[in-house]
């Protein structure tokens, strides 16, 4: 009896202890952790598999479980860096229990992993964004003339900026998209909020990253724009843009936001307009304000 009493509760414990799986999301990336005696498998679809086996069955036992994405060359430098022996299951243990809280990782909610992999993925690309925008705020420096900090004067623009955008857009979902081009490659981030509860509901994840791709365009006055889509049940969604400028934002008319949706980016071809959709010039966004910085 003290015996089922014991796995009972160790049953229990288990279900307490959250866990991550670092996850080799591509076949490069899996080639190159085949260079490893310790590493086990030989190929990428049956490891797949074996991994979607094990997070369903965590799952089942009531465990919550992170999913992470497995770079084998951070890995390599990361045991590097702490003298560890990188053919070891112990180094990709300790490896992974880090994933968790510096990498990029999303909780496994039952999904099949060719759904769960898109998700992760895209989660990488979003940190990756947003830590270049960050050093590229950060590199600006100080303001020759009165010894601000640019890339702060920047973001603080960017934030004012997107609170007008929020505060004077139509009641609904809002789907922001802002791009910013490079060299060395165009920085694009996405934003979603909703109003339809009667508050603001946004993520502030994507709403740091939003706001720092917002502001190195800003800060660099480098070609770039930004566009909200409103939706609404009962309504046609609306449309709203702006080209940025240095220090902030110039409206497009509502013929600029059509041509904008309508147009091939790649091919220059015309795309036959959605139907119950408004293409419109966005409101006053009352920019004189906000905070500037114009040296």
């Amino acid at each position: 009896m003290a015996q089922t009493d014991h796995r009972t509760l160790r049953r229990v414990l288990r279900r307490e202890v959250a866990g991550t799986i670092g996850l080799l999301a591509d076949e490069h990336d899996f080639r190159a952790m085949r260079r490893y005696d310790s590493f086990s498998f030989d190929d990428h679809t049956t490891y797949l598999q074996h991994m979607e086996a094990l997070l369903r069955t965590r799952a089942l036992q009531g465990s919550h479980t992170t999913v992470a994405l497995f770079d084998p060359e951070d890995y390599a430098e990361y045991c590097a860096a702490k003298g560890l022996d990188p053919d070891s299951h112990t180094s990709r243990t300790r490896f992974t229990a880090e994933l968790a809280a510096t990498g990029p990782a999303v909780p496994y909610d039952g999904r099949p992993l060719t759904d769960l992999l898109p998700t992760l993925v895209d989660e990488a690309v979003r940190r990756a964004t947003w830590e270049y925008a960050a050093t590229l705020l950060t590199r600006l420096g100080a303001c020759a003339v009165c010894g601000e900090d640019l890339g702060r004067a920047a973001f603080a623009r960017a934030s004012h900026l997107l609170v007008r955008i929020l505060d004077t857009a139509p009641p609904g979902e809002r789907h922001l998209v802002c791009s910013v081009s490079g060299p060395p490659e165009t920085l694009v981030a996405v934003l979603h909020a909703d109003d339809d509860t009667g508050r603001m509901e946004l993520d502030e994840n994507e709403a740091l990253e939003f706001t720092t791709v917002l502001a190195v365009g800003l800060a660099t006055g480098s070609p770039g724009g930004l566009v909200m889509r409103t939706t609404r049940p009962g309504s046609p969604d609306r449309v709203h843009g702006w080209r940025l400028r240095a220090h902030g934002l110039e409206a497009l008319t509502a013929g600029e936001v059509f041509d904008a949706y309508c147009t091939d980016a790649e091919t220059g071809e015309l795309i036959p307009p959605e139907s119950n959709v408004d293409y419109c010039r966005p409101p006053d966004l009352g920019e004189d304000s906000g905070p500037d910085h114009r040296h």
